[in-house]
């Protein structure tokens, strides 16, 4: 797999934060089954920005580690999905 690619980049950057929602339900809100957890990011503003907020942090990973292999393509592919991401979450808190 070539990973040097911005579109592989930007898939690994676009899947990353669904991951780190994923980690956010079994941190916080281990006990809430998964339909209380979705229904709970959509009806609270406050909780989806702060839950939001925190799953890019798995995007870091796959940027550090791009940016140490010297794959800057593929770094570029991860850093333009979150900057996607980060607009979303600033239109989720601010405007919406």
């Amino acid at each position: 797999m070539k990973l040097n690619s911005p579109i592989i980049g930007f898939l690994i950057g676009l899947v990353g934060p669904f991951i780190g929602l994923l980690i956010m339900k079994y941190i916080w809100f281990r006990h809430d089954e998964m339909g209380d957890y979705i229904n709970r990011l959509i009806t609270s503003k406050d909780i989806t920005f702060k839950v939001c907020s925190l799953s890019l942090l798995v995007n870091l990973a796959p940027f550090i580690f791009m940016n140490s292999k010297r794959y800057d393509h593929g770094a570029r592919g991860v850093f333009i999905a979150t900057m996607l991401y980060v607009v979303f979450i600033v239109l989720v808190r601010y405007v919406w």
